[in-house]
């Protein structure tokens, strides 16, 4: 008999149940990281009291070199300064998605494991290469979520620092002018500090 056989039994053993963490912490890796929106800002201190906030979004996939302070607006004075744009540091994308693509298809790998271990076990214990095909593939798996945390991990690293209070030395204006330009807030980054997390213990359960 070659159809679909639903067992639930595979789930209960460490075969399937490593899966299941698998699919789990993957959906927390790609949504935690590639859903974020955060925001940073700085304040200036201007000579006519009419001080100025801004604030800036950034995101997934997080290129920070295409995100700018400035220029002023037309009818907006500031010390007569702030003409041309200043960069925000860093572009991150590669390390950022690199991690969710990766965390996508282990995802989509665990839907079509857990596929076939509970209803097609079966075949998956007949069938002489399967499951050395699968042990080669939950290897490089851990080996590849070791190197996608790795990367993620010091790319959030660097993303603090480019958007906290670092921000004020980018300018040239800011840095002419002492007490002109001063660090306001930042979005608090819990969810991409979930995503670390989250691999890392997927990267454990694998390893275990």
């Amino acid at each position: 008999m070659s159809g679909f056989n639903l067992d639930l039994g595979p789930a209960k053993e460490p075969l399937g149940f490593i899966k299941v963490l698998q699919w789990i912490f993957s959906i927390f890796a790609f949504a935690t990281c590639g859903g974020y929106s955060g925001k940073t800002s700085i304040f200036l201190t201007c000579k006519n009291n009419q001080n100025i906030t801004w604030t800036r979004d950034f995101f997934y996939p997080f290129r920070l070199s295409k995100i700018s302070f400035g220029p002023l607006e037309p009818g907006m004075k500031c010390n007569n300064t702030w003409n041309l744009p200043s960069y925000l540091v860093g572009d991150f994308s590669s390390s950022a998605e690199f991690f969710v693509t990766f965390a996508v298809l282990v995802f989509l790998y665990c839907i079509a494991a857990l596929i076939l271990y509970l209803g097609y076990m079966h075949l998956y214990r007949g069938a002489g290469k399967l499951p050395m095909v699968d042990f080669i593939l939950t290897v490089i798996i851990a080996f590849l979520w070791l190197v996608s945390t790795s990367a993620w991990a010091k790319a959030l690293v660097d993303i603090k620092v480019s958007t906290g209070p670092g921000i004020v030395t980018v300018s040239e204006y800011c840095n002419a002018q002492p007490g002109f330009c001063h660090f306001n807030e930042i979005r608090r980054m819990g969810s991409l500090n979930v995503s670390v997390g989250i691999s890392c213990f997927a990267t454990m359960a694998l390893y275990s």
